[in-house]
């Protein structure tokens, strides 16, 4: 039952946004209290609006007084959730100076610069230090590793089994074989990990250029 009511909370203030989305309304602040429940509502529900979470961001750039750190950290890291799209990039421009000498703020720019950088080892161990923070963003570790899964499909012929699950977080021998499934790679019996074939994903692209005499006689 709390289920269902959570669903339908989750759907009416969905549609409402969007209509606030779609008119001025985005930019009056009275809307303000509604737009952080939708994004306490992304954060428990494993949801995710990036237009409604910019919405804010521009809201707070007009009513500095508004302003609630927490629902900032929160869209911040939903963003790096959703790599490798630049959704983190457009919510960064968008913060002011003094947000950006925030320390929650520096520390989740830097856990964004490590997955950007493919540092995946170092940002399971930083990781921790936020602990706190991220656990609170439900399917975050999930959503992380489907951007490494995603690193390792176009970069990967085959991978070390160990490696690969320590780039993951340490996962455990059940999860990994959990991933391993999930984006369809083979175990090998030398402890590696077979993902593709990088050579079929190279395309030839043919590439004719068209010289006139009319474009070489200022030169001749």
């Amino acid at each position: 039952m709390v289920g269902g009511s959570r669903r339908e909370e989750v759907e009416a203030l969905r549609n409402e946004v969007t209509h606030f989305l779609s008119t001025v309304e985005r930019y009056n602040s009275n809307n303000l209290p509604k737009f952080e429940r939708y994004v306490q509502l992304q954060v428990s529900e494993n949801l995710y609006d990036l237009e409604a979470n910019l919405a804010i961001l521009k809201l707070y750039q007009f009513f500095p007084n508004l302003y609630k750190p927490e629902i900032l950290y929160w869209i911040l890291l939903k963003a790096i959730s959703n790599l490798p799209h630049t959704d983190f990039v457009l919510c960064r421009c968008l913060l002011g100076p003094t947000q950006l000498e925030d320390l929650n703020v520096m520390r989740i720019n830097y856990l964004a610069n490590l997955l950007e950088h493919c540092q995946f080892k170092k940002f399971w161990s930083e990781k921790v230090q936020d602990a706190q923070l991220i656990s609170q963003i439900s399917g975050f570790d999930d959503a992380i590793r489907k951007f490494v899964c995603h690193v390792v499909n176009i970069t990967y012929q085959s991978v070390d089994r160990a490696v690969l699950r320590e780039i993951l977080g340490n996962i455990t021998d059940a999860e990994l074989k959990s991933w391993i499934a999930k984006n369809s790679w083979k175990e090998e019996p030398n402890n590696m990990v077979y993902i593709s074939n990088q050579e079929e994903h190279v395309k030839t692209k043919n590439i004719t250029e068209k010289i006139t005499f009319e474009t070489v006689s200022v030169v001749m």
